[in-house]
């Protein structure tokens, strides 16, 4: 498939974001998440909701509604003129900022909402949350699912690969958890702040081999928002505007057990797509905040984006080359393994993140002299992804 050709970005802004308490948070339940969510994005962005004539927002699993969109426009008290309920898994934060700045490039809408989350961790146990996501149906309910595989299974699958193939070690994926959590510390709003080590990672219990609990996402309660509009109306705004610079999509398959390659992923499309649109390269980037379920995620996503070549992306985690500081910092706020995951909505921190460090407004983990951020989705077992990349203003 030929590589979609350099086009203008689409006339879209970010012009706030916001997030609800995140970790434990048994006060609140999902529309309850969404809407502190809303109001701190909209805090940011100088708007109310009157303001408000679009709205993204994604489904749940700890509550059965029937219209995700219309439920959260009724309990946000909000009419808008565009609204859908958007599900492309763990790719749905990226997403959501493309189908945001399409609305608007199409007139249906000036001031786009999207707003996610719930209540992941206190409506259930961790275990329970674990085995809500095994029932969602990631495993082929014929030749995988009778075998009883939970969702860290299936990444442990393209983890074992990836060591036989290209000799990546369990103290390499190991390093990625070390570092997500060094930037959680310094994230006044993370899930988990507690400093972890090598060491810390490798004697914590093992999940799947070779996945440790500490290779794997939290569960956590919470929520996230952002919002979209036109140019000209950011222009208004309080805050600085980030602009949408190219968009990609990647599909390779829905069940692990049906794809050619389990250590190659849809971040090989979605990536060359999206830096094909922007007109832009990995070399551009300053910081790229990846999808980090596991922590072998990060390592295939950084080769699949073209951080580094294939197979090579376990000596590119190694001494704090992915930190704050280093060569390419990634997750600068630590991420689903230490910042907090409560489900689809997760991947839209990603994206809060790359605008707060566009905005120069990261605090303890901001890197210096940021001009273009890359913020990455991937939803099912490696086989669904969104790229984003935004730029200042």
């Amino acid at each position: 498939m030929k590589p979609l050709k350099k086009r203008a970005p689409l006339a879209a802004v970010i012009t706030g974001v916001g997030e609800s308490a995140v970790g434990s948070v048994p006060e609140l339940d999902a529309l309850g998440l969404q809407r502190a969510a809303a109001v701190a994005a909209l805090a940011d962005a100088g708007l109310a909701f009157a303001d408000i004539d679009g709205l993204l927002t994604t489904p749940l699993r700890v509550a059965n509604w029937a219209m995700p969109c219309g439920t959260v426009a009724e309990g946000l008290g909000i009419k808008p003129r565009y609204l859908a309920t958007l599900d492309v898994a763990g790719a749905s934060g990226t997403a959501m900022l493309h189908h945001a700045a399409m609305a608007i490039a199409n007139g249906q809408c000036e001031t786009v909402l999207c707003v996610a989350g719930q209540n992941l961790l206190s409506f259930n146990s961790r275990g329970g949350a674990v085995q809500k996501m095994a029932d969602a149906g990631w495993a082929h309910a014929e030749f995988e699912a009778p075998l009883g595989p939970m969702v860290p299974t299936l990444y442990a699958l393209v983890a074992q690969r990836h060591m036989h193939q290209y000799g990546t070690t369990a103290e390499q994926m190991a390093e990625v958890a070390v570092t997500m959590r060094h930037h959680a510390s310094l994230n006044p709003r993370a899930h988990k702040k507690e400093l972890i080590t090598v060491a810390d990672v490798l004697k914590s219990r093992v999940v799947t081999s070779p996945l440790h609990v500490l290779d794997c996402a939290l569960v956590s309660d919470g929520a996230a928002a952002f919002i979209v509009t036109t140019p000209e109306r950011a222009r208004d705004l309080k805050t600085k505007g980030v602009q949408l610079l190219g968009s990609g999509y990647g599909f390779s398959h829905t069940y692990i057990g049906d794809h050619e390659d389990i250590t190659t992923t849809g971040a090989v499309q979605s990536g060359r797509d999206a830096f094909a649109t922007a007109g832009l390269t990995p070399a551009d980037v300053d910081v790229a905040e990846l999808y980090d379920c596991f922590t072998i995620t990060v390592i295939v996503e950084l080769e699949d984006l073209g951080f580094c070549a294939k197979g090579e992306g376990g000596p590119f985690v190694e001494g704090g080359r992915i930190g704050i500081g280093g060569a390419l910092p990634v997750t600068t706020h630590g991420g689903l393994l230490s910042a907090g995951h409560p489900g689809v909505a997760g991947g839209m921190f990603h994206v809060i993140e790359g605008v707060r460090q566009l905005r120069g407004e990261a605090g303890a983990r901001q890197v210096p002299d940021v001009e273009i951020a890359l913020a990455h989705g991937n939803g099912g077992i490696i086989g669904l992804h969104c790229t984003a990349l935004m730029g200042r203003l």
